[in-house]
């Protein structure tokens, strides 16, 4: 996972997949089939591993803005873990694929909209309990939280401290209209 994770899928050869695992190429294709394989289980085990922290927070019942601001600031501090690759697997891992690596590709695609979609589930949660403005254009804003979510995950490819990535979370949280405040329909555009 963790291979796959610092260099994406095309760039993670076999010989390094052999010498991380300690397995010759039959015993990882006996025992994976084939690369592909190899990484959608890598996939799966990143989702069930490293982002406790979104779950957690677009679960927690705390009023929206608090369980925003845990997602965001949680999405710092993961993407930015001494001793694990910078940024999320799921951002990272679709940075450079090829028209040959299309169906790993549209992996990575499905998990970054299945990110998408419980944030806007948890938006419209919060825009029903009034949390939110009546006007707020749920899936619009979960797309913004997914994109700064992404960007944070350069940004931590890139070098970037959990405190720069801190305040990435800040300013996009300071975004969230708070209940009350009224959001027009060309805002929706």
């Amino acid at each position: 996972m963790h291979l796959f994770w610092e260099h994406g899928y095309e760039a993670t050869s076999l010989a390094m997949l052999r010498e991380a695992m300690g397995l010759t190429p039959p015993q990882i294709y006996n025992a994976f089939t084939d690369k592909e394989t190899l990484f959608r289980k890598a996939l799966k085990r990143y989702h069930e591993t490293e982002i406790w922290f979104a779950l957690e927070a677009l679960s927690a019942p705390v009023p929206t803005r608090e369980a925003i601001g845990r997602l965001l600031l949680g999405a710092a501090e993961a993407y930015s873990r001494p001793g694990k690759p910078g940024g999320c697997l799921f951002v990272s891992g679709a940075l450079a694929a090829s028209p040959q690596a299309q169906a790993i590709a549209d992996e990575l695609k499905h998990y970054r909209k299945a990110s998408e979609a419980a944030i806007a589930e948890r938006l419209a949660r919060g825009k029903a309990a009034g949390d939110l403005p009546e006007g707020l254009f749920v899936e619009g804003f979960a797309k913004y939280l997914a994109g700064v979510m992404n960007g944070m995950s350069i940004q931590a490819r890139d070098g970037a401290s959990v405190e720069e990535l801190r305040v990435l979370a800040q300013t996009a949280l300071a975004a969230l209209p708070a209940e009350g405040q009224n959001q027009t329909a060309s805002s929706k555009e």
